[in-house]
């Protein structure tokens, strides 16, 4: 479930109607903001399934004037460190002109026959703002296929510091188009800081 809008009081509406340890998330979140206006946010829940155990995880985004907060709650089930369940909840504060890329993937289905402004079967947002650098190696080789001398690695790095994926089929039409909506919100905030340094 995902909800997006633009008002402090929605932010704390949607956390609400989410349903998953409203009062936590929401003081967690409403302390990062502080007292700065909330220009956009998304909302979003998913369930996963581990073993036996059914685990819940909300992710809520936030855009201020200067600000991107990235808000994380998880349960846990009762371990060696806790007799009880538990949640941990963690906020991320990145200004603006930090942000380094907003990458939005769309899939969409038979585009042979797309028309604007049809809704993608699925989003990835991903975001990066240069806390998380994840380097992919692999062996390097030459052309020939019979050359057994060691040729090194050859690899790539990428900065996703937060990926979130939303489906139709999955979270409803009205996610993708908030999650779309958001990634537009965002992606518009971050050129504006590059023009105005």
């Amino acid at each position: 479930m995902a909800k997006t809008g633009t008002t402090t009081q929605g932010l704390r509406a949607a956390i609400e109607r989410s349903g998953y340890y409203p009062a936590l998330v929401a003081e967690a979140v409403e302390a990062a903001v502080g007292g700065e206006p909330v220009a956009s946010y998304l909302v979003h829940q998913e369930t996963t399934f581990d073993s036996n155990e059914v685990r819940r995880h909300v992710t809520v985004l936030v855009l201020t004037g200067t600000r991107f907060i990235v808000s994380h709650t998880d349960e846990q089930a009762a371990d060696t460190t806790s007799p009880a369940p538990y949640a941990t909840t963690s906020t991320e504060s990145v200004k603006l002109e930090r942000i380094s890329s907003v990458v939005l993937s769309r899939v969409v289905a038979n585009p042979e026959s797309y028309t604007p402004g049809s809704l993608p079967r699925e989003a990835v947002l991903t975001i990066g703002w240069g806390a998380v650098s994840r380097i992919d190696l692999e062996p390097a080789s030459c052309g020939d296929p019979n050359c057994e001398a060691d040729h090194g690695y050859t690899g790539s790095t990428t900065a996703d510091d937060l990926s979130l994926r939303v489906s139709e089929a999955g979270d409803g039409p009205d996610t993708v188009r908030q999650a779309l909506g958001f990634a537009q919100a965002l992606a518009e905030a971050t050129a504006a800081t590059v023009t105005s340094h």
